[in-house]
């Protein structure tokens, strides 16, 4: 069985995009590259037990889109997770950086196990 960070990144994988879990680390004096993904586990409550033991759970993570040529143009991630199984929720703004010059979109989806 292969756990949630592992399906998030296979889901991932096909749009050639530099994704990191939490935090993108750079080495020092590199720039980070102009589009790229972060992803984070939001939550994940069991969602039934059956004798006294869970038997399926709910998995929301975020997605975050930073690009700096806005928010037009960005990666097809809605596609790439639907395939993979999960399902799309929530989108919001993330406020632009201006010490890496990026603007960000984050997408919520959730997936059931």
């Amino acid at each position: 069985m292969t756990t949630i960070f592992e399906q998030v990144e296979d889901a991932l994988v096909s749009l050639s995009v530099p994704f990191a879990w939490s935090v993108q680390l750079i080495a020092t004096g590199s720039a980070r590259p102009d589009v790229f993904l972060i992803g984070t586990l939001v939550d994940s409550p069991p969602e039934q037990h059956a004798d006294d033991a869970e038997t399926m759970r709910s998995y929301k993570v975020q997605i975050s889109i930073y690009s700096r040529d806005g928010l037009t143009g960005l990666p097809d991630v809605d596609s790439a997770m639907l395939a993979a199984g999960f399902v799309k929720g929530n989108e919001r703004m993330i406020p632009y950086t201006d010490t890496s010059q990026h603007f960000g979109l984050a997408k919520d989806f959730v997936y059931l196990e």
